[in-house]
């Protein structure tokens, strides 16, 4: 029996799919337009008639990653916060935990694209800064929700905290690199609020 037409993801979604399970596992630079194709089933062609070059693939991917993570994070967040009664500034490493619990984690598809895409002109590259940005300007608004002292340091870092662990856990395997964040942040926060 064959699938229907609608049922079938559209072109775009399917190269989508298969670019963002490939860069993330092996990086943007490993992985090559080919394999792209192959993995998603359709024409070069098709590929080149959504996006003209693998950068503008990559750029899209880290487009997609970022308001799609982003997203979960913030919704992540939340819901340990609210469960736990915690700070939503301590909340944030349980959110973290969860991801790098995740089977297929590796590492943040952020810091490990910039680490490929030296050329800051690199429209991905861009994206990267952008995310960290993002990333960095909500957990300074929940820095200033809690009305601590010296916001923008203690905002800094807890995402020094935050990138610090995503990477050990990455590298080293550590399941519990949030947690040891965590026990750091808790510190931190007490020092801030005295």
């Amino acid at each position: 029996m064959t699938r229907s037409s609608a049922s079938r993801p559209c072109a775009r979604d399917r190269i989508m799919a298969a670019a963002s399970e490939l860069f993330y596992k092996e990086g943007v630079h490993s992985v090559g337009i080919d394999r792209i194709i192959a993995e998603s089933g359709v024409a070069k062609m098709s590929l080149y008639n959504h996006f003209k070059s693998k950068d503008a693939l990559i750029a899209a991917w880290l487009d997609e990653q970022h308001h799609s993570w982003r997203e979960w994070f913030q919704a992540a967040i939340a819901r340990h916060a609210a469960a736990s009664g915690e700070s939503p500034l301590l909340a944030i490493f349980d959110a973290l935990r969860e991801w790098i619990e995740k089977p297929n984690f590796r590492g943040c598809a952020f810091i490990n694209s910039a680490v490929e895409l030296v050329d800051a002109e690199h429209p991905g590259y861009q994206i990267t800064l952008a995310h960290q940005q993002a990333v960095a300007d909500y957990i300074l608004t929940l820095v200033k929700d809690a009305n601590l002292p010296n916001p923008d340091d203690l905002a800094n870092q807890l995402l020094i905290l935050i990138q610090g662990a995503t990477v050990v856990a990455m590298m080293h395997g550590c399941p519990n690199a949030a947690g040891q964040a965590k026990a750091a942040a808790a510190v931190l926060i007490e020092s801030a609020s005295q």
